[in-house]
């Protein structure tokens, strides 16, 4: 029976990459509704310079929406006991992501400050934590607060901050076009929130621009 189930789950498998799902990724629905859309627009998706564009915009949502399928908490298993207590803080977390309202790129900035208790993280899975987030349709608001509470509930920490900036297509290239626009959003967590000059301290260093 048990060799009959991997039979039958190879072969579904082998059924999934024939139509093109790989990695949760419907690779050819995505190409279908490309050619839709660029026909509804009034192009013609047979012409030699879109031939190839369904499946690069495949390719492009598989990768910028990779965090649909990733768990960022496995970023968050490998712990060290440290007996420090103070500020840890990782500024300009370059990152990438997804407008939901309009599907348009936002990029920018990530800035992470957390007080560990007793146990501190490996500083690239702080950016990892973030590349994760950011790589599904999200808005800024949403992506702060769920790094924010990402570490204080897995890592435990007494404090995090988490400043996000960046720059919206859906703002500099459609509707208003203010190109010089950053949006700034911000989640406040622990002893950041109840301490004033703990909060005062960790927004001067990550407000510091050298």
């Amino acid at each position: 029976m048990s060799e009959g189930r991997d039979v039958l789950g190879d072969s579904q498998q082998d059924t999934k990459q024939q139509v093109g799902v790989t990695n949760g990724i419907d690779h050819q629905r995505i190409e279908a509704a490309v050619r839709e859309i660029l026909t509804a627009v009034g192009e013609d998706p047979d012409r030699e310079g879109l031939l190839e564009t369904p499946a690069r915009v495949a390719r492009m949502y598989a990768e910028m929406f990779s965090g649909l399928h990733d768990e960022p908490r496995r970023h968050l298993g490998k712990l060290f006991t440290e007996k420090y207590d103070e500020l840890v803080l990782v500024r300009d977390i370059a990152f990438n992501s997804i407008c939901e309202h309009h599907l348009l790129p936002f990029m920018g900035h990530a800035h992470i400050g957390y007080i560990p208790n007793g146990r501190v993280l490996g500083l690239s899975k702080l950016a990892r934590v973030v590349e994760v987030v950011s790589h599904k349709p999200q808005v800024q608001e949403r992506m702060t607060e769920q790094i924010a509470d990402l570490l204080e509930h897995d890592l435990g920490a007494k404090g995090v901050a988490v400043v996000i900036e960046a720059s919206h297509t859906c703002m500099t290239i459609r509707g208003v076009r203010k190109p010089e626009s950053v949006c700034v959003t911000s989640a406040i967590k622990g002893i950041f929130r109840d301490n004033v000059s703990s909060r005062a301290e960790v927004m001067s260093l990550i407000n510091r621009k050298s």
